[in-house]
């Protein structure tokens, strides 16, 4: 009972693996990114194209594929530890953009969602996708 609560308790020894714990970190957040603003802009393509943003005059149709791209491309890539680093570029593009241009002058309330997402992709980006993913099995033997 003493070694449970030893490492249940002490800060340097792992309860969890670190690479199981990515594993769940980034299918969970990738997962809430899919369902909560990817399948909604899939599945309504002509509201979506009228009602997302187009900060930069790209044009109604180029910013809503971006944002589908974002939202449901690159979190399957996550998901799957495939090119994880390169496939968080476009979500990171999008929530920082809509955290810093789009919601610039909403309240808190409103921006918390794109800072929120931002953090967890940066947190995934800088720790990588962890050994239960494809990018591992790849590179592991180079």
């Amino acid at each position: 009972m003493k070694a449970v609560l030893r490492k249940f308790w002490s800060p340097y020894t792992a309860f969890v693996s670190r690479d199981l714990c990515m594993l769940f970190f980034r299918v969970l957040v990738s997962l809430a990114m899919i369902n909560t603003h990817g399948l909604k802009k899939i599945l309504n393509f002509s509201d979506t194209v009228a009602h997302i943003p187009d900060p930069f005059g790209m044009g109604d149709q180029v910013s809503a594929i971006i944002a589908i791209l974002a939202n449901i491309v690159g979190p399957i890539f996550v998901i799957l530890g495939l090119g994880t680093r390169l496939a968080i570029l476009p979500i990171l593009s999008v929530t920082l953009i809509g955290f810093f241009v789009v919601h610039a002058g909403d309240s808190w309330a409103v921006r918390d969602v794109p800072l929120m997402y931002s953090l967890a992709y940066l947190f995934i980006f800088f720790l990588g996708a962890g050994k239960y993913s494809i990018d591992y099995k790849v590179y592991k033997n180079n």
